[in-house]
């Protein structure tokens, strides 16, 4: 079996190598392929990687390439981590929108429309190479924004399921309040890529008891401190917020926050200079410790075990993906890309019923999915006007005079990476 990282170069991959190793017996890998065009990552990230599957006895090749269509010939599954522009684009997508008095982040609002139009034309050109190269192969997105990515990739035929670790983490998060195995929670998680909540935690399967009164009324400090939301708040809504949600409802305490501190990208970077010296130590042959603060927490096991169902060898069948919504979510269009659990089998991805929602979140999640096809719109198609339109329909935007100057700053700081600029 052969799998391919595009973006392989990442300070994540440790963390997915990590898991192949552990995992063995549910995706038996037999040659992994990190391609990146970055060949000063890629060496440190590959030397790693050899040395974490010789330590357990992992059969797998490594192979490190920047050349993609070596890399994807007769490959049986592509994971997508690629960052258009690296952690300076992801600096910008931070910074400028904070001078119009908006959120800077690197997956939603103004910052996250950027990377939008960074990244769908690059991950489109990468998936009709995958799909020359077998077009059996499946492609696995971990690339924000992953429900943008995600819908580009099915609207133009692929055969893709984008992924995120929002849910994984909070499963074993509750497993460890509860004290039980993390198979043993299934949570009713619904909404869009970063936009969701967990509407119930069942212990046994999707239809056993729903313990998430019991998880609020006696954890619920703990889980309101880890979102940085008040536990007043989570009572009153009743259900637990993805983190990102605080963007929405703590927008200006979130704007004061981010114009007093460096920003998460210099974080980052700085923590990628450290991990990519450690990683060009022979002496390393385990994932570093640093790397857990790195992001993208239990990545790894989300990723083999979708990968494993989606390739029919084994793994956990029903999981949190991002997927067509054909009808689970009735207020939305058929075509528009929800995250919700999932059966997962060689087939493809078939979302499971889900609770409703309140008009609280559906207002919400039908505000954000419109943004989302304006968004991909203007990054198909290009366009001053498609832009603003995007902006203007967001929900961390939606005031003309807010949306013309994001426009102007985000064509002036990403024009390198825009065709039609």
């Amino acid at each position: 079996m052969k799998l391919a990282v595009v973006g392989g170069g990442s300070t994540y991959t440790p963390e997915l190598v990590d898991g192949l190793a552990r995992l063995r017996d549910a995706l038996p890998v037999t040659e992994l392929v990190l391609a990146d065009p970055a060949r000063d990552r890629l060496e440190p990230v590959g030397g790693l990687a050899r040395r974490i599957l010789a330590r357990a006895g992992h059969p797998a090749t490594v192979t490190t390439t920047s050349d993609l269509d070596a890399a994807v010939a007769d490959v049986d599954a592509v994971l997508l981590q690629l960052r258009v522009g690296g952690q300076a684009a992801r600096e910008r997508d931070e910074t400028w929108p904070l001078e119009c008095g908006c959120v800077g982040q690197e997956t939603t609002g103004a910052g996250g429309l950027a990377k939008a139009l960074r990244t769908v034309p690059v991950v489109l050109d990468i998936a009709e190479r995958v799909r020359r190269a077998n077009p059996d192969a499946w492609i696995v997105d971990f690339t924000n924004p992953v429900g943008i990515v995600t819908r580009a990739l099915l609207n133009e035929g692929h055969r893709a399921v984008g992924l995120c670790n929002v849910a994984i983490g909070l499963q074993r998060k509750f497993a460890a309040l509860l004290d039980v195995r993390p198979d043993e929670v299934h949570l009713d998680h619904v909404g869009l890529n970063h936009l969701t909540w967990e509407t119930g935690v069942r212990l046994g399967g999707p239809d056993g008891t729903d313990v998430l009164p019991r998880l609020l009324a006696e954890h619920g400090g703990t889980i309101a401190a880890d979102l940085r939301l008040p536990k007043a708040l989570l009572d009153r809504l009743g259900v637990v917020p993805s983190y990102y949600l605080r963007y929405f409802y703590a927008h200006d305490e979130v704007v004061a926050e981010m114009r007093t501190r460096p920003s998460r990208a210099a974080e980052v970077a700085a923590m990628e200079r450290r991990l990519l010296e450690m990683y060009a130590d022979p002496a390393l042959d385990t994932k570093p410790e640093l790397l857990a603060e790195r992001g993208g927490a239990y990545y790894s096991e989300a990723a083999v075990a979708l990968v494993a169902a989606l390739l029919g060898d084994g793994g956990r069948g029903v999981q949190v993906v991002n997927v067509r919504n054909a009808g689970t979510l009735p207020f939305l269009p058929d075509d528009a890309v929800v995250e919700v659990p999932a059966e997962v089998t060689p087939a493809g991805a078939e979302p499971l019923p889900v609770p409703a929602l309140s008009p609280l979140h559906a207002g919400l999640v039908s505000a954000v999915t419109a943004y989302e096809h304006l968004a991909l719109e203007a990054a198909l198609h290009g366009g001053r006007d498609r832009v603003f339109a995007a902006l203007l329909a967001h929900p961390l935007v939606g005031q003309y005079a807010l949306a013309e100057g994001l426009t102007d700053r985000l064509i002036a700081h990403n024009r390198e990476h825009l065709a039609w600029a």
